[in-house]
């Protein structure tokens, strides 16, 4: 018995590095909450790209108070597209950008899964090497 629980929880976790490093392109969709449980992203596809809107915050009536286009500072956060146009390289999801509310900057973004459940946002100026790395978590 104890060898079939073995075999199952290695197989489990074999099967979770693969999905990881060979995600279906549409491994990615769904509903994600943010590193620091403030919000919740909801990924979806038009055509062959990827965006992402907030479908869920702390603050319902909070408002893009920090949007570099003033007439927009009074739009609402909650369904915000804080992501835009990604694409499906084969392994991650890359040529995009993501919108932070927070300081009202638009960085270039790349995105892969580190696990089934587990998406890697890289957002960065310029090169990959000068930006921040967050972890989301699948919504069940």
């Amino acid at each position: 018995m104890k060898k079939l629980l073995f075999i199952l929880a290695t197989l489990l976790a074999f099967s979770q590095i693969l999905v990881a490093q060979n995600p279906s392109k549409d491994a990615v969709l769904g509903e994600w909450l943010s590193e620091t449980k403030d919000g919740k992203v909801l990924i979806y596809k038009q055509g062959e790209k990827y965006y992402g809107k907030l479908s869920w915050i702390k603050d319902a009536a909070k408002k893009d108070v920090n949007n570099p286009d003033a007439s927009l500072r009074n739009q609402p956060l909650l369904g915000l597209v804080i992501l835009k146009n990604f694409e499906f390289t084969g392994k991650a999801w890359e040529e995009g950008n993501i919108y932070d509310p927070k300081n009202g900057k638009t960085y270039s973004c790349n995105m892969k899964l580190k696990k089934a459940d587990e998406l890697e946002i890289r957002g960065f100026i310029g090169v990959s090497l000068l930006g921040r790395t967050t972890v989301w978590s699948k919504v069940k």
